[in-house]
C-alpha cells in the first residue's frame, strides 16, 4: 500500500499539468493514459504524412526513371517506397487502415498531380482539377467528421 502511494505521487510529479489539477474526478493515471493516447494519434499522424511525402517522391522517381532506364532514379523510386510502406505499417498500428489508406491514397493523388503538373508540364484539365477538389472535400470529411478512431 505504501509503495503503491510513492508510486503514484512520484508520477503524478512528472505529469502533472501547470496548477498541479487534473481533470474533474479524474486520477493521475488517468491522465497519464490520455496524454499517452495523444502523443500515439500524433505519432501516428506523424508517421503517415511521413509515407504519403515518400510514396510522392517514390512516384517523382517512378517518372524520372524513365521506365526503370535510369539506375539512380530507379534506386531512389525503391528506397522511397519502401520507407513509405515502412511509415504506412507504423501508422496504421493505431489510425484504422481504411481512414490511414483513404488519406494515403487522396493526399497522395493531390500531391502527385500538382508536382506532375510543375515539374513535368503534364496539364490538368477542368475535369481533372473538380476531381481533386472532390478529393481534397473528401480528406477533410473524413480527418473531421469520422469518429473510427478516438482523438
Amino acid at each position: 500500500m505504501y509503495t503503491k502511494h510513492i508510486a503514484l505521487t512520484a508520477r503524478s510529479r512528472v505529469g502533472t499539468p501547470i496548477g498541479g489539477r487534473f481533470g474533474p474526478g479524474q486520477e493521475p493515471e488517468a491522465w497519464l493514459d490520455a496524454q499517452r493516447t495523444r502523443m500515439t494519434t500524433l505519432t501516428a499522424y506523424g508517421a503517415l504524412g511521413a509515407a504519403i511525402v515518400l510514396e510522392v517522391a517514390g512516384t517523382t522517381f517512378l517518372q524520372m526513371s524513365e521506365q526503370f532506364t535510369k539506375l539512380v532514379p530507379t534506386l531512389l523510386m525503391s528506397a522511397c517506397y519502401l520507407v513509405a510502406f515502412y511509415f504506412l505499417t507504423l501508422a496504421i498500428k493505431t489510425i484504422p487502415i481504411g481512414l490511414a489508406y483513404a488519406i494515403w491514397s487522396g493526399l497522395g493523388i493531390v500531391l502527385i498531380s500538382i508536382i506532375g503538373y510543375v515539374l513535368f508540364r503534364q496539364a490538368l484539365d477542368l475535369a481533372a482539377l473538380f476531381g481533386i477538389a472532390l478529393i481534397i472535400v473528401g480528406v477533410i470529411v473524413v480527418n473531421v467528421f469520422s469518429k473510427s478512431m478516438p482523438l
